[in-house]
């Protein structure tokens, strides 16, 4: 493409967010990455900018640095275990639309890319409660008045090798994912996979704006 981008990422000291700002870092045709987040991330980089900022439903303070981005990728999501739907919807589908919201009225040329999961309800009236908050979520982001805008569902994501922020849990399950490629190819990725796609959509777009397993590792090997 020739132009180089200016990426947001948020999310970045979980493995999710890791993972794909490690893509962005290592891309040729990204200049500058801006990480949010509440905590450091644990990365140096000479790419990279870091704005540790605590509350995430109201980032108007931070307002004027978030200006002349090209895209964001939004990885910060929490678990719905334990949780009843006011509180998951809080952390969820509020947080994200206060965010996606700000952006849009800042950066009306940005691409946004919002990480979902498989086996979202995009009709949001499912009797998975954490499925109809992810299907609200991605609903409302793809109706913001952004350049462009894509949910990605990834399912089982390998993590990326050296990375800080790898899930402990993760070690019991990664040996398995040569089996699990061949035997379920459209529901495992790569951490790469996704961070690719990403940048893959932002540098030549996709015919679809919700992109599937299948839809991710397509975009990343283009």
């Amino acid at each position: 493409m020739g132009t180089k981008i200016n990426v947001i990422v948020t999310g970045a000291s979980g493995m999710v967010g890791e993972g794909v700002m490690h893509e962005c870092l290592n891309h040729p045709d990204v200049e500058k990455v801006l990480v949010i987040g509440r905590k450091p991330c644990g990365t140096n980089h000479p790419k990279l900018t870091e704005i540790i900022h605590k509350d995430f439903f109201n980032l108007t303070p931070i307002a004027d640095q978030l200006k002349g981005y090209t895209a964001c990728y939004f990885c910060l999501g929490v678990s719905s275990v334990g949780m009843k739907e006011p509180e998951y919807k809080k952390l969820t589908y509020d947080l994200t639309m206060h965010a996606s919201d700000l952006l849009a009225k800042l950066n009306p040329e940005m691409t946004f890319c919002y990480v979902s999961g498989a086996a979202t309800d995009s009709t949001e009236k499912g009797r998975v409660m954490w499925a109809r908050v992810k299907g609200k979520t991605e609903n409302d982001v793809m109706k913001l008045p952004f350049k462009a805008a894509y949910v990605f569902r990834p399912g089982y994501m390998q993590p990326t090798p050296g990375l800080n922020n790898t899930l402990k849990y993760y070690k019991y399950f990664s040996w398995m994912y040569p089996f699990l490629k061949t035997v379920f190819p459209g529901s495992v990725s790569t951490l790469a996979d996704l961070g690719q796609a990403m940048l893959g959509v932002t540098l030549k777009g996709y015919d679809k704006k919700v992109l599937e397993v299948r839809d991710i590792k397509a975009v990343a090997k283009r």
